[in-house]
């Protein structure tokens, strides 16, 4: 992190507007995080909505140089990060962190953070992307929408400091890419699995408008959720909904 810049910005519609903008202007650093202290207009998975207390949590979009990822491949980004969610969280909440597929962060059964990767590409090439990250610090009280929202405030009972927890977190994004680079995707795989939300246990889903129960038995190397139910199976982001 030593001479990246990490920009702290009292309101914004959302972090992930304002790094894009910042990246459109040719002069953004790799590496570079801008943290919000209130976002207006966060976004989530799938066209959803990020709701968030002012300066209770972690808002943060981080620009990444991903020229030297795989195109075909984009859910080792997407692991990536979430590993390093993972990382902060349990530093401090200690037992039942996991990742539930393809890249919430939750604790038991409720959800405490969220990833949305935008990427640029340009002729085919991957250029760059803007990594923003959501986790629930401080905040105790939600939305009804999100009745399944836990905080680290709820699980440890402490109050903590969302900017640090964030630097933290720039750091941990850091080693991730590191082992990544030297390493391959492998280390990174095994990681995911080992703190996979479910692994071994039958949950149910939703497929289109068909309802099942499947066993959750890890994930591949492209992203797809392996499981088993009549048969072994596997599924790709978006195929399915987790009933909860």
């Amino acid at each position: 992190m030593t001479g990246i810049p990490f920009v702290i910005l009292p309101v914004t519609d959302s972090t992930n507007n304002h790094a894009m903008n910042e990246v459109r202007t040719g002069t953004v650093t790799d590496g570079s995080a801008f943290f919000a202290l209130e976002q207006t207009h966060g976004k989530g998975q799938r066209g959803k909505s990020w709701g968030s207390a002012a300066a209770q949590n972690i808002m943060i979009s981080v620009v990444w140089d991903t020229s030297g990822f795989n195109l075909q491949r984009p859910f080792q980004l997407s692991a990536l990060v979430a590993l390093a969610c993972r990382d902060v969280f349990s530093r401090y909440a200690v037992e039942g962190v996991s990742i539930k597929w393809p890249n919430d962060i939750y604790w038991n059964d409720r959800k405490a953070g969220g990833i949305l990767i935008e990427n640029i590409i340009r002729n085919e090439q991957w250029e760059k992307s803007i990594i923003g990250i959501g986790l629930n610090i401080n905040q105790t009280v939600f939305p009804p929408m999100e009745r399944k929202a836990v905080s680290l405030k709820q699980i440890t009972g402490k109050d903590f400091d969302p900017v640090m927890l964030a630097k933290e977190l720039c750091g941990d994004l850091d080693r991730w890419r590191s082992i990544f680079e030297k390493n391959g995707f492998h280390p990174l795989l095994e990681s995911y699995n080992l703190h996979l939300f479910a692994r071994g246990k039958a949950m149910k889903f939703r497929k289109g408008n068909i309802l099942l129960q499947a066993r959750v038995d890890g994930v591949d190397e492209n992203g797809s959720l392996l499981v088993t139910h009549a048969h072994a199976d596997s599924w790709n982001h978006g195929m399915v909904d987790w009933l909860l």
